[in-house]
């Protein structure tokens, strides 16, 4: 889009849908790798991908072009239907409804990098429940406990 510009980081978590821990070591970078493409593929700059058995992260800055709802669809739907081509899982995979978005600025790049790629190491002293509450709370998100993922501890 001509004389438009922007820098818009947008920070996103999503979860499997029943919480299972499907996102084997085996596979992981695999997935971060492909999710890392879907993002650059669909205009956007992938700055980070990462996550945990149970849940992903990314980190991009956002085209103008898109919204984050339209974005995201792209992005679920699109490395759902990778994993079960791929065959990773005996099961079906497929990630629960929502997603979690937060914006940051361009100061703040290098912290949540270096969080999204340390999430292992974050994992072992923090529940995924305990790491999204907290982000819904520093961001001061309004939420009801009903509409919150699915939490299996």
């Amino acid at each position: 889009m001509a004389n438009t510009y922007s820098q818009i980081s947008i920070h996103s978590v999503f979860a499997v849908k029943g919480r299972h821990n499907y996102i084997t070591i085996e596979w992981r970078d695999k997935l971060h790798k492909y999710i890392s493409g879907i993002i650059t593929g669909n205009g956007a700059k992938s700055l980070a991908t990462g996550g945990w058995k149970d849940h992903v992260h990314i980190f991009f800055g956002m085209p103008v072009t898109s919204s984050i709802s339209d974005f995201m669809i792209i992005i679920k739907a699109s490395s759902s239907k990778w994993i079960n081509e791929q065959k990773f899982i005996k099961e079906k995979f497929q990630w629960q409804s929502g997603y979690a978005a937060f914006s940051h600025s361009k100061s703040q790049r290098d912290k949540v990098i270096n969080y999204i790629m340390t999430q292992e190491m974050h994992h072992r002293t923090k529940t995924f429940r305990e790491e999204y509450l907290k982000m819904l709370a520093d961001f001061e998100v309004e939420y009801e406990e009903k509409y919150l993922f699915e939490f299996y501890e």
